[in-house]
C-alpha cells in the first residue's frame, strides 16, 4: 500500500516519533512524503521514502496529484491548525482530494494511530480493490 506522509515544520518531530514507533508496519508499505519530511523520516528510521520536492517548491502539488490519481491508499498530514494561513491552501487541497477519492486521512496523532494499526491488521485492504477497478476503467 502507498502511505503518504506530510508534516508542517512545527510537527516534524511528532511525525518522526510516529514513524519510529510504527516502523515495523511502515516497512511493509511504500512511503511517500514531501522532500524535507521524507528526508527526516529516512534519517530517523532508515526506511526508504519516495520523496517529492519540498512542499514550498511544489512537492505539495506532486503529493496532491498522486492522491487525485487515486494512487495513495492512506494519508497522514500533521499540521498546526493555529498556524494555518488562509492563503496557504495545502491542507484543504489534500483533504479535499482524499475525500473525493475515498482515501483515509489522519490529521492528528489519535487518528493516525488508528489508521496505522488498521493498516497493520489489513483493515485497509479494500483499497486494493478500489485501485483494481480504477485500472480496469
Amino acid at each position: 500500500m502507498n502511505v503518504g506522509i506530510i508534516a508542517h515544520n512545527s510537527k516534524r518531530t511528532l511525525i518522526e516519533d510516529f514513524c519510529i514507533a510504527y516502523k515495523g508496519i511502515l516497512s511493509k508499505h511504500d512511503i511517500y512524503a514531501t522532500g524535507t519530511t521524507g528526508r527526516r523520516i529516512e534519517d530517523v528510521t532508515s526506511l526508504h521514502v519516495h520523496k517529492f520536492l519540498p512542499a514550498s517548491l511544489g512537492g505539495d502539488k506532486q503529493f496532491t496529484e498522486m492522491i487525485e490519481r487515486n494512487a495513495m491508499d492512506m494519508v497522514i498530514f500533521f499540521y498546526n491548525p493555529s498556524m494555518i494561513d488562509p492563503k496557504d491552501p495545502d491542507v484543504v487541497k489534500v483533504l479535499t482530494a482524499c475525500d473525493q477519492n475515498n482515501i483515509p486521512m489522519a490529521t492528528n496523532i489519535a487518528t493516525a494511530e488508528l489508521l496505522i494499526l488498521g493498516l497493520g491488521r489489513g483493515d485497509l485492504d479494500w483499497r486494493l480493490m478500489t485501485q483494481s477497478s480504477d485500472i480496469q476503467k
